[in-house]
């Protein structure tokens, strides 16, 4: 809201706003305990943070007074409307102004990471597989380009939407998989990232111009992800592989969510990477091991590295193929990729390896646990290193 008043020119004021309105709720709420209407509160404290802002610094006043509008002639009390409405629509407009097409792909996502979703500059850097110097870089280029092109914060022309949605949606799915499996922290699974990135997909499902197959696949797979959620944690906060999760956790509502969006996802004739990806995250959700379940993932996996390859997703394939096929196809196909320096390549071949030999699966998990990164994986390795220790020695 507050940036859509300031303007893209000056983005950074309105986040330095937000900030201090954040800031001064954490320390009057810890103390007063929460307002009647916290929501309320934070509009308000906002709305008078803006206010000051514009009748001490005269220079931005000149510049911008004569877009503002007041409540009566003389009063600086500036109007801001805080319809749900509007509230939706500014999320949904700031969305796609991040997602100018101006500026290259990747730095789109990474302002929308940034300013909407609130990432910090080491997720994003995690989430690019690059430093932070670069993404600061980035940022700034990307912020200096929106100045010049004079972009503002609105909804685009029917024709322009569907160009950019592809990067919103790319945008939206980067922000749930770091949640789902985060790279950075101590935790594994950050479910407020997650539910961030449903709530921002569900208003694109809410809005007409936006309500379209790829947008209804991708909440589905959400949907079938975070019904998993109570299971991948154990009572000491540690993760539960998926073949140790208690299936009695799994909540079944937002499965049933999950089927009925990506039934909707099917209308039209183009299938995307978020319709495979969904379609795999179903069968996840059927409860039983049998071997047609798990031909059907990895024939879903197949196709979905012919519509877009990718590394880890050809890592993820081989644990399929080897609950379809057997371990020893399985090894094969992993070795050929060679992610060395990858502790999801080097953790799937200690799994594929356990048993066959236990030898290689120590060594494999040892190199993973130097190169994992969060307390969580550690201490899945940790645990699969001393079994793999312990069958050796009865062997």
């Amino acid at each position: 809201m507050l940036c859509k008043l300031f303007g893209i020119d000056h983005i950074e004021i309105a986040e330095d706003i937000a900030s201090d309105t954040f800031l001064l709720a954490s320390e009057t709420w810890s103390i007063k305990g929460l307002p009647p209407n916290p929501t309320a509160w934070l509009y308000t404290v906002a709305k008078n943070k803006a206010r000051d802002y514009f009748k001490h610094d005269s220079i931005f006043k000149q510049k911008v007074a004569q877009q503002l509008k007041y409540l009566s002639p003389g009063n600086e009390e500036i109007e801001i409307d805080l319809s749900d409405k509007n509230i939706t629509d500014s999320q949904l407009q700031m969305l796609f102004a991040v997602c100018d097409p101006s500026i290259p792909v990747e730095a789109q996502i990474g302002l929308a990471l940034r300013i909407l979703c609130g990432f910090g500059i080491n997720e994003i850097a995690d989430a690019f597989l690059t430093n932070k110097e670069t993404i600061n870089k980035r940022l700034f280029r990307a912020k200096e380009k929106l100045r010049i092109e004079k972009v503002k914060i609105e909804f685009p022309s029917e024709a322009e939407i569907n160009k950019r949605l592809e990067t919103v949606l790319t945008t939206l799915y980067l922000l749930f998989n770091e949640g789902y499996y985060s790279s950075s922290g101590d935790s594994t699974l950050r479910k407020d990232l997650c539910v961030e990135a449903m709530r921002l997909t569900h208003l694109l499902l809410e809005n007409r111009s936006t309500n379209n197959p790829f947008v209804n696949a991708l909440f589905a797979l959400m949907c079938f992800q975070s019904s998993r959620f109570e299971a991948r944690t154990d009572a000491n906060g540690e993760s539960v592989l998926y073949q140790n999760q208690d299936t009695g956790l799994w909540d079944k509502e937002l499965i049933t969510r999950g089927e009925y969006y990506l039934n909707l996802s099917s209308r039209g004739n183009e299938l995307s990477k978020y319709h495979l990806e969904a379609g795999i995250a179903y069968w996840h959700t059927i409860q039983s091991d049998t071997k047609e379940k798990w031909e059907s993932i990895l024939q879903l996996y197949n196709r979905l590295l012919q519509v877009e390859y990718s590394p880890i997703v050809a890592l993820n394939r081989t644990f399929a193929l080897s609950k379809a096929n057997g371990k020893k196809e399985a090894i094969i196909e992993a070795e050929k990729l060679d992610l060395v320096n990858h502790h999801l390549y080097h953790s799937l071949l200690g799994e594929l390896y356990t048993d066959v030999d236990n030898a290689k699966a120590v060594i494999h998990f040892q190199m993973a646990l130097t190169l994992a990164r969060s307390a969580g994986d550690k201490a899945i390795i940790t645990h699969k290193i001393v079994a793999c220790e312990a069958k050796m020695q009865n062997s």
